[in-house]
């Protein structure tokens, strides 16, 4: 079957700078697709990113557009998700996941119930 593993420090104040890692293992090392959600306390699920692993196109959530950045190194089977600026609103519990129904930020939290997800990374983002 294969899982997901989510590694990084998860503190920063509000203006810093974090990176989520995240190591595909087993099955899950040949998905279509692997990226990003986060849930807060009280919130639905959000999609942050997702990246193609093929032709490795990125989309975004629209909350996260031009202070996040996803990339991918396939030799490692990692995910990287680069957070700059960061924002107390950003605190969350952040979701590596795999395949979801089609490969786009806002589809990834879907890939609860089709795909693969991570244990999750709390990020708490101090003002």
């Amino acid at each position: 079957q294969g899982y997901l593993q989510e590694s990084g420090i998860g503190l920063v104040q509000a203006g810093g700078s974090l990176t989520l890692s995240c190591t595909a293992f087993g099955e899950t090392a040949k998905s279509f697709c692997l990226g990003w959600f986060r849930q807060a306390p009280g919130k639905p699920r959000e999609g942050v990113a997702a990246i193609d692993t093929d032709y490795h196109y990125a989309t975004y959530g629209d909350s996260v557009k031009g202070r996040f950045t996803i990339s991918q190194n396939s030799s490692t089977n990692m995910v990287y998700l680069q957070m700059d600026n960061l924002e107390p609103e950003d605190t969350a519990m952040y979701y590596c996941a795999a395949n979801p129904p089609t490969c786009s930020a806002t589809r990834l939290p879907s890939a609860v119930t089709v795909g693969s997800v991570g244990q999750g990374i709390q990020v708490t983002v101090s003002s």
